[in-house]
């Protein structure tokens, strides 16, 4: 039996902008693609805007040409735009594949709050503050200082908040973690790890420590589970059975509600052995049940994201 899946993140505009002749129906250069979501069993699939360097410095523009990569590349392929509870309804009432837009990194915002409203009337609902490094609004993971938010970067957070822009800790640095936990709280907002292991499991700069972990719970955010494979074990090999840890210890943590899978496919050059695509999520559903009860598969697969989203999409209602 197929169960539908969500998977929270992929890069795969990234390769559409840079590329113009890559077609979304079938390329095999894509990991995700559209006749690989069909074979994978992916109902729903978040497409991340991620400026590459190959473009220069991050611009505004950038973020919108990759925003018309979506609208006229992938939607006519059949990808139904969810950007709303109702987008939602009508994603599980048909057969189609739905696709949801996050903004990886505010560096191509340019310090602009005035973008920021433009991304969210474009169908943007999730923001990853930063990527690895420093931008105007914060640091990233890897930026060595390990600094928190600028002013603002503060702004952006509240705007956000007001929004409804669901902020993405990913590659947030940990000092910015634990200003946003703060900011969060306060607000009432929950945020995400799109793409993130768990790093008592693999000590990758990447992943998310025990109390990080717990405080995303606590928020009542989503751990998106990753196939990266440095992210997933150290050493030069991986497959997807390396990944059960990860969910067993963040299940031990009372996170068993709040997991989910952020894949990030064509954004890594490296692979799983036996889960190299979108296509293959259909063998790892199967691994998942040789192991988990079928309700907690189907959480992690489906459930649990998909309640996430209807508690904090806008509703037209």
């Amino acid at each position: 039996m197929t169960r539908p899946i969500i998977d929270f993140h992929c890069d795969a505009l990234s390769k559409l902008q840079l590329d113009p002749k890559l077609d979304f129906s079938k390329d095999r250069r894509l990991d995700v693609n559209l006749r690989r979501l069909k074979e994978g069993g992916v109902k729903l699939q978040t497409f991340a805007i991620f400026l590459s360097q190959r473009l220069g410095p991050p611009k505004m523009e950038h973020i919108l040409e990759q925003i018309d990569v979506y609208q006229e590349r992938v939607q006519p392929m059949g990808v139904l735009p969810v950007q709303s509870v109702e987008d939602l309804d009508a994603l599980e009432r048909g057969e189609v594949i739905g696709g949801l837009l996050s903004l990886e990194g505010a560096d191509g915002l340019e310090g602009n709050l005035h973008y920021v409203r433009v991304c969210y009337e474009k169908g943007v609902r999730f923001l990853g503050l930063t990527w690895n490094y420093a931008n105007w609004a914060a640091d990233g993971v890897m930026e060595p200082r390990n600094g928190g938010f600028t002013p603002a970067g503060l702004k952006l957070v509240n705007l956000c908040h007001e929004l409804g822009i669901i902020l993405d800790v990913s590659h947030l640095s940990v000092k910015g973690f634990w200003e946003l936990q703060e900011l969060a709280e306060s607000a009432g907002k929950p945020f995400i790890a799109s793409h993130s292991n768990a790093y008592q499991v693999c000590p990758h700069a990447r992943n998310l420590r025990d109390d990080q972990i717990q405080a995303i719970i606590k928020l009542g955010g989503l751990i998106g589970v990753t196939t990266v494979p440095w992210f997933v074990k150290e050493g030069r090999s991986a497959s997807s059975k390396d990944l059960l840890p990860h969910i067993e210890r963040i299940c031990s943590l009372g996170g068993s509600s709040n997991l989910m899978f952020g894949s990030d496919f064509d954004g890594i050059e490296s692979h799983l052995t036996d889960f190299r695509h979108s296509g293959h999520y259909a063998v790892w559903q199967e691994t998942l049940l040789k192991y988990y009860p079928e309700e907690l598969v189907r959480g992690w697969l489906y459930d649990n994201a998909a309640a996430f989203l209807r508690a904090w999409l806008p509703s037209h209602k």
